[in-house]
């Protein structure tokens, strides 16, 4: 829904979305967005409850991952008629969002059709967060490893090597290459983790020798702590 920001305190903001008031509370809020007042924001509407005197709160939210989804539904007439579904979506507010989607029918591909002609329907859900978040459409993969591949899009991976029962995997890439899985502070890393549900450890491969260097890795787990 889209709604107008008609006070803010500094922490929370409230919006009109019609006959209601919205409320954003901080949490629910990007924090490189600026909610001035008479600014306008598509919002997710999370929840709606009644306090203790009866009356109705409505909580919306600028940071669910619904959000993206939602957005992405009005704007792919394949996932209109359910040709296009969309499996996962992870994000990190205001940086980077995966979305994994995958396609009913043979002949659509399911990332095109999020993609639009030239770019337009991920440009305009992109646009909705004034183009600061990035959104990477992966195509879904029943096979782990194939999938796991493709979330750490951009970067190309060498080999991957997954314990199934622990659900962990160790992906190999190129010196070069590692930057991009890793991603500034992590963010790839762990929104790939997220999105496939494994535990990742970013093994670098020296282009001289082509063996794994084990002085230098990363896991999705030593990211956080960064």
């Amino acid at each position: 829904i889209r709604g107008r920001i008609i006070r803010y305190d500094g922490y929370n903001a409230y919006l009109d979305i019609g006959k209601a008031e919205g409320f954003l509370p901080k949490d629910e809020q990007v924090k490189s967005e600026n909610y001035d007042v008479n600014s306008s924001y598509t919002v997710y509407l999370k929840e709606i409850s009644d306090d203790k005197f009866g009356n109705q709160h409505i909580i919306v939210s600028r940071t669910d991952p619904r959000l993206i989804e939602e957005l992405f539904k009005k704007e792919v007439p394949e996932m209109g008629n359910n040709t296009v579904e969309i499996k996962k979506t992870v994000r990190e507010p205001g940086e980077r969002a995966k979305i994994a989607v995958a396609s009913s029918h043979g002949a659509v591909d399911p990332v095109g059709a999020c993609v639009g002609q030239k770019g337009v329907r991920v440009q305009t859900v992109t646009d909705e967060f004034s183009g600061k978040e990035k959104i990477d459409i992966i195509q879904w993969n029943k096979d782990d490893k194939l999938f796991i591949i493709a979330a750490l899009a951009p970067a190309k991976v060498t080999d991957v090597t997954l314990d199934k029962t622990g659900k962990r995997a160790v992906i190999s890439v190129d010196e070069s290459q590692a930057p991009l899985a890793i991603g500034r502070g992590g963010v790839n890393v762990n929104l790939a983790s997220k999105l496939t549900g494994y535990i990742l450890d970013i093994k670098q491969i020296k282009a001289a020798t082509a063996t794994p260097d084990t002085t230098k890795s990363t896991s999705e787990e030593e990211t956080k702590q960064k």
